[in-house]
């Protein structure tokens, strides 16, 4: 039987896990629509902490999977977000292979431009991987990319939960910087967001310390499967040194539109990139609209809404009550017919009530009104008279 998640959220099938807690496409009563569910365990402060972050954050955003409500129940606390169909860029890769370069170039300007609201509120994702990045089902038409997944986002302005010399992130796609313990800043997010443009290009993982072994000598040629003109953009943005990198995901998406002009045109034996449905359709008990009502099981018991023998039923007797008294059934007496059937007569009329006495011992009513308006009458003729009289 589905689990309900602090009266609202109605936990449907698992669609992820991570090492905080899992991901389950959870119906929300009050919004009337599936959404995705991060269900976390309150092991510590240190968790409950970085939970407190990540539901904290409001962006709204069209590339921007930010948290929108939350919940507490018992032991577990829970954060929703929408839900994504498509899967992750991880997942498109591993099903095509290299992607090609103007359907790399959308999902980089995308996904450009959600860094670019996420930074605008002074925070640093750190944590930017193919992973990360999740997709509509929009089948073979354009693709539309969210960035998600804040657990260890920070703000700059914040004091950092570790040590300096602690790395947080995901090991092949930190910055050096943030290697050598250097405070988190944009620039780190932006080299990671080149990382995953190379990733895209070639369907490998990027040698980062390779990387970092061939900029000692200057910046790289172009590594196979990079254009020429992608590569003017990528060079930069993945030098070991922050100080040579774009600074802003503004100035990259500039940089990056010129460098799209540049690129061939697709020829027509291209196989078409299409996003499928991960998900599928909802799990037994679920429909799109919602859970399936419970079956009743009578060893199960449950409050009703309503009395059982509302709504035109019959209801029942009191013996099926609860602490219902016994009852005596009396048989009632039938008198017999009359020997003669009685003669039809005149209706006898029905007396007027008797006029009731006035307290005072007066004359009723009735009377005392004609009397009072015949005395008034006198007066006035007489008053009359008087007044003529020479």
């Amino acid at each position: 039987m589905a689990e309900t998640f602090a009266g609202r959220y109605v936990l449907a099938d698992p669609i992820g896990r991570g090492g905080a807690g899992a991901v389950w496409r959870a119906w929300d009563r009050r919004r009337r629509r599936y959404v995705a569910a991060k269900v976390l365990h309150r092991r510590d402060a240190h968790t409950l902490l970085r939970f407190v972050r990540e539901q904290a954050l409001r962006i709204d955003h069209p590339h921007v999977l930010a948290p929108r409500s939350w919940a507490a129940d018992d032991e577990q606390v829970l954060f929703t977000m929408d839900l994504a169909r498509g899967g992750s860029v991880e997942r498109l890769v591993g099903d095509y292979g290299p992607l090609p370069p103007a359907y790399v170039c959308v999902l980089l300007d995308q996904l450009l431009a959600g860094l670019g609201a996420v930074h605008a509120e002074g925070v640093v994702h750190r944590d930017v991987k193919p992973a990360n990045l999740l997709l509509e089902a929009t089948g073979t038409g354009p693709p539309h990319l969210w960035l998600s997944d804040f657990g260890i986002a920070v703000h700059r302005d914040e004091p950092r939960l570790t040590e300096p010399d602690h790395v947080v992130g995901t090991p092949g796609w930190i910055a050096p910087e943030q290697l050598l313990g250097a405070e988190p800043d944009v620039p780190a997010d932006l080299y990671a967001a080149g990382l995953v443009a190379i990733h895209l290009l070639t369907g490998g993982r990027p040698d980062a310390q390779g990387l970092v072994a061939a900029y000692a000598r200057g910046v790289p040629p172009a590594p196979r499967d990079v254009p020429a003109p992608l590569w003017e953009v990528l060079g930069p943005l993945l030098h070991p040194d922050p100080q040579h990198r774009f600074r802003t995901a503004t100035a990259v998406r500039k940089a990056l539109a010129e460098a799209a002009r540049l690129l061939p045109e697709p020829t027509a034996d291209e196989e078409p990139i299409e996003v499928f449905d991960q998900l599928g359709p909802p799990p037994p008990g679920f429909t799109e609209r919602g859970p399936l009502p419970r079956p009743f099981d009578p060893e199960v018991p449950y409050e009703r809404s309503t009395p059982p023998y509302a709504r035109g039923t019959t209801p029942p007797s009191s013996a099926s009550l609860p602490h219902a008294a016994p009852t005596t059934t009396v048989a009632r007496p039938v008198p017999p017919p009359p020997a003669h059937p009685p003669v039809p007569g005149p209706v006898p009329r029905r007396a007027e009530p008797a006029a009731r006495p006035r307290p005072g011992g007066g004359p009723p009513a009735k009377v005392a009104v004609p009397v009072l308006l015949l005395a008034l009458l006198c007066f006035a003729v007489g008053f009359w008279a008087l007044t003529q009289a020479p």
